[in-house]
């Protein structure tokens, strides 16, 4: 019960407040009683310690501490009042055309029996920011750090909602990419080195942490759609003027980042150049990274200056995609096409040439100026990303995208493209992505000789993470309340030598500092233990020198059983087709399905790789090409992204003389892929079209 702890506080700064005004009042008397005479004047200077001014200064002093104390609770209480004000008025109300209906609906709720209740509908789902978990272990806004006009607050800026979920969707489009070029190889350890496994940035975790339980997964990865250009679409409800703007104040250049990382968003999924831009902002806005980063962003074109931007916006430059479009087909424009590029330039470029960017401005692009635009609006950016108008009545704008240069980085990475260079036979290709490789992975699957599960085992704890988390006990799910006890539970069992404070708290609740999160750590792992103590009798988690682990002789986890399934497989003398198939039949599923939790890509994919290279060795050693053919299909139900499986599959289909079937697989595997954004590779392809072509061997 929290309430008695509270009333104590209450009462106990209350006589703070009350206790020494009474007492010093009671004792000494008011702190001045009139000013000091000429007289009283010169006999302090000739004797300035006396028992009257000690006792005079010692009781202003306390007077001032007193004040101290005053101000300080002052502040504290206007602070929690103006956080509780500016929440309910981001509660939303009701329409007039809700209202009425829910007076209809209550009316023949009442109508139809006197002694229904209807229940409140729940509270609206709102975007979460990187911010203090609840109780259940979920990112939830604290006081100072809160959502505000629909966003989430990140270390080094602020995302809208709507980017925020663009930068997930980019994410996961990375991983597919990396599931789609991996190439089989012959089974390894369970620990695996490949280089593209690396975590993905911390900025990129934070946000998919944030709406990982505010929103539901897509169906498919990666599948979510580009959304408008900030400048093509209201933003948080008002729109930004299609004559273009200038950006000054403290936040002037993280706005500037907010518009390039949002634009080369929304036009991700489009051939057009969303985003122009000249090269001394984009050096400004990025630092060092800009020159490794230009040449590989999709939509973005760098420009010298704004005689080279209006050559690009004619009409018979070839890449100008549809950044030319008359005014009038821009403003119908719903979503269908790409929307019109950005032109993002400084304030020297502007105020050189404004005609020329007037007429970019009227004609081709929204435009954005570093700085004092005076053919245009001005609005002044602070830190936080609000807007105010500069010109007129100096009323708020929207509130823009903000980040710092390492954040930008961070999102760009995501949305740069990756190397096309073909990896070398027999591994997954190396992550030529300097930003993302100068990063050492966040986890190690190193694996303890545990005990295996056998018939006599007596441990009535078991920990499936393979599939749907559930823990059993005999064989019964135990309901374990906290979403971020389940989530330590995942991770316990992902990494078998165990975990310390922070290794924790950097993944279950990436980007919030850790030194608020301890105590929430403590306290999950407090009621996990209760849980399992009353549950089971039962001792589940061990913790020495401050690392947890799960207790090998307490608990048998499914992820240990398929490492040491993986482990025999290499380790057989001979080639045993049995010990690949033990591989296969321990995996039943994806670690942790359907969660969403960002430390889980790594490990996920490289648990999936390991019973892709099963199928694939038992395809190759097969001698009759139907069953090797039935293995490889086997393999892409496993993943169905992996280009090589696709392409082994096709090639051993036109092997078979079953071309149909070919073009059939082939064209499925193009759209599946097209539906994720991203296109299949040459290989599989070109493999597909050998139908008049001689048979060849499976692979």
């Amino acid at each position: 019960m929290r309430w008695p702890r509270q009333l104590m506080s209450l009462l106990f700064v209350l006589t703070l407040l009350a206790g020494p005004p009474i007492v010093l009042l009671s004792l000494v008397g008011a702190p001045v009683q009139g000013w000091p005479t000429a007289a009283q004047a010169r006999e302090w200077v000739q004797n300035p310690l006396t028992e009257q001014t000690l006792t005079a200064a010692l009781t202003i002093a306390a007077w001032l501490v007193w004040l101290l104390l005053a101000y300080t609770v002052t502040i504290r209480v206007l602070t929690h009042l103006r956080a509780t004000v500016s929440w309910l008025r981001r509660m939303p109300l009701p329409t007039p055309l809700q209202a009425t209906a829910g007076g209809i609906a209550g009316a023949a709720v009442l109508g139809v029996s006197s002694h229904a209740i209807a229940a409140p509908p729940p509270p609206p789902t709102q975007p979460v920011a990187a911010g203090t978990p609840d109780k259940a272990g979920n990112p939830t806004p604290p006081d100072s750090d809160v959502l505000a006009d629909a966003g989430i607050s990140v270390a080094g800026g602020w995302l809208p909602s709507d980017v925020a979920e663009q930068v997930s969707a980019a994410a996961a489009l990375v991983w597919l990419r990396r599931r789609r070029s991996y190439r089989p190889r012959p089974p390894g350890p369970p620990s695996r080195e490949d280089t593209d496994l690396t975590p993905l940035p911390p900025t990129v975790a934070a946000v998919q942490a944030a709406l990982a339980d505010s929103t539901p997964p897509p169906s498919e990865p990666g599948t979510a759609s580009a959304g408008p250009s900030l400048l093509d679409q209201p933003t948080v409800g008002r729109a930004i003027p299609r004559a273009g703007i200038g950006l000054t104040g403290l936040g002037a250049q993280d706005a500037a980042r907010g518009l390039l990382v949002t634009n080369l968003l929304a036009g991700r999924h489009h051939p057009a150049v969303s985003v122009v831009v000249t090269r001394p902002v984009l050096a400004r806005l990025l630092g060092p990274t800009a020159e490794t980063l230009d040449r590989r962003l999709p939509g973005l074109a760098v420009i010298d200056n704004l005689v080279q931007a209006a050559k690009f916006f004619s009409e018979d430059h070839p890449a100008r995609g549809l950044g030319g479009r008359d005014p009038a087909q821009r403003d119908t424009h719903e979503g269908g096409g790409p929307p019109g590029p950005t032109l993002i330039v400084d304030e020297a470029s502007a105020t050189d040439n404004a005609e020329t960017l007037a007429s970019l401005a009227i004609t081709s692009a929204a435009v954005a100026v570093l700085g004092r635009w005076p053919a245009g609006q001005t609005w002044q950016v602070d830190p936080s990303g609000r807007t105010h108008h500069q010109h007129g009545s100096g009323t708020a704008g929207p509130r823009m995208c903000v980040l710092s240069q390492v954040t930008t980085t961070d999102l760009l990475t995501v949305i740069a493209h990756p190397d096309t260079a073909p990896p070398e036979p027999g591994t997954s290709g190396p992550s030529r992505n300097p930003a993302l490789a100068r990063r050492s992975p966040q986890w190690e699957a190193t694996i303890q000789d545990h005990p295996a599960r056998s018939g006599t085992d007596t441990r009535r704890l078991q920990l499936r993470v393979l599939g749907e988390p559930t823990l059993l006990l005999d064989g019964h799910p135990v309901e374990i309340r906290r979403t971020a006890a389940l989530q330590i539970l995942v991770f316990l069992a992902a990494h078998p030598d165990g975990a310390d404070t922070r290794q924790l708290t950097d993944a279950i609740w990436p980007g919030l500092p850790r030194r608020s999160l301890t105590g929430r750590l403590y306290t999950t792992l407090s009621d996990l233990r209760a849980t399992i103590r009353s549950t089971a009798g039962e001792t589940l988690l061990e913790h020495s020198d401050d690392r947890y682990r799960l207790d090998p002789t307490a608990v048998t986890v499914d992820l240990w059983h398929f490492h040491h399934a993986v482990r025999d497989a290499i380790t057989t003398v001979t080639t045993d087709p049995k010990t690949w198939k033990a591989v296969i039949d321990a995996y039943p599923g994806d670690l942790a399905a359907r969660r969403t939790w960002p430390w889980l890509d790594p490990i996920r994919e490289a648990t999936r790789r390991h019973v892709i290279d099963a199928h694939a060795a038992l395809a190759s050693a097969s001698p009759d090409a139907r069953q090797a053919l039935a293995w490889l299909q086997a393999g892409i139900r496993i993943d169905p992204y992996n280009a090589d499986l696709h392409t082994r599959a096709v090639t051993a289909l036109i092997t078979l003389g079953d071309h149909d079937a070919a073009d059939h697989l082939r064209k499925d595997y193009a759209r599946r892929l097209a539906a994720t954004g991203i296109l299949p590779t040459n290989t599989a392809l070109t493999t597909a079209t050998l139908r008049d072509q001689p048979a060849i061997r499976t692979r």
